[in-house]
């Protein structure tokens, strides 16, 4: 059964669900998702989300910036869902994630270009999100464990940002190794799609006609490498969770639900 979820608004959307765990189960459906940014959903995505999947709480870790220029979606005119916006960059002036007013792309944009190597580059990232922002991640993840229906995390591709934090939710929960990966790396299966729908938005579309669609490809060595530096400097990802008030409760309640 697929785990992609078909939307007209939005190309990267699937469910955490399904997935095998170290003991031999499956990560629930229909309890965690995941996407790319939401500011095109049509009328009908709204009804499949909130009607049919029960959809109640929405994570958004886009910048400031990015919300300012994007918008913040329909589903904000939804009561019943609840939106979380908790950026993964560290916050500064008033309109941006940086010092200044002004749009810094190395600061609000995830694809900036900083060092030369691609592999650095990508999990420098992503460990740049545990150290500006470790009150945001671990706010993130107790949102997405929330009981009262299902959590949507997204950020404007839903490759690193919302890739991290699912990672970081499938440890928790127990999942493979390889699952995990294999969830990373599978939005390379609709990235000419996500390529494409961002291109439309001028807030992207610079940064990304300045490289090769390749370099934006998710892949395994990279979410492979991001969990091994949390496995030899801090015993996991849940001893670094641990050290930013991550709590047994915590992962119980992840735990609950996601795994079967």
């Amino acid at each position: 059964m697929t785990r992609w979820i078909d939307l007209e608004g939005a190309v990267n959307a699937r469910d955490l669900g399904g997935l095998p765990t170290s003991d031999g189960g499956r990560t629930r459906r229909g309890r965690i998702l995941r996407a790319d940014n939401l500011q095109g959903l049509t009328p009908g995505d709204v009804s499949l989300l909130v009607g049919e999947l029960n959809l109640r709480h929405v994570v958004d870790l886009r910048s400031t910036a990015e919300v300012s220029l994007e918008g913040p979606g329909p589903l904000t005119e939804v009561p019943e869902v609840r939106h979380h916006h908790l950026t993964l960059f560290a916050e500064g002036g008033t309109h941006t994630d940086v010092e200044a007013d002004s749009i810094d792309v190395d600061r609000v944009l995830p694809w900036a270009e900083r060092v030369l190597d691609e592999e650095l580059r990508v999990t420098g990232f992503y460990f740049g999100y545990l150290r500006d922002r470790p009150d945001a991640v671990v706010a993130a993840l107790r949102t997405m464990a929330l009981t009262d229906g299902a959590s949507l995390v997204h950020c404007a591709a839903g490759k690193d940002r919302t890739g991290v934090l699912s990672a970081l939710a499938l440890e928790v929960a127990g999942t493979t190794r390889e699952a995990i990966v294999e969830d990373y790396v599978a939005t390379g299966e609709r990235l000419e799609l996500i390529l494409k729908r961002l291109r439309g938005s001028a807030t992207y579309r610079g940064d990304l006609d300045s490289r090769p669609a390749d370099d934006h490809m998710p892949r395994a060595r990279y979410i492979e490498q991001f969990l091994g530096v949390l496995d030899d400097r801090f015993g996991g990802p849940l001893g670094w969770l641990s050290q930013h008030g991550w709590t047994e409760t915590d992962t119980t309640a992840m735990r609950a639900r996601l795994r079967d």
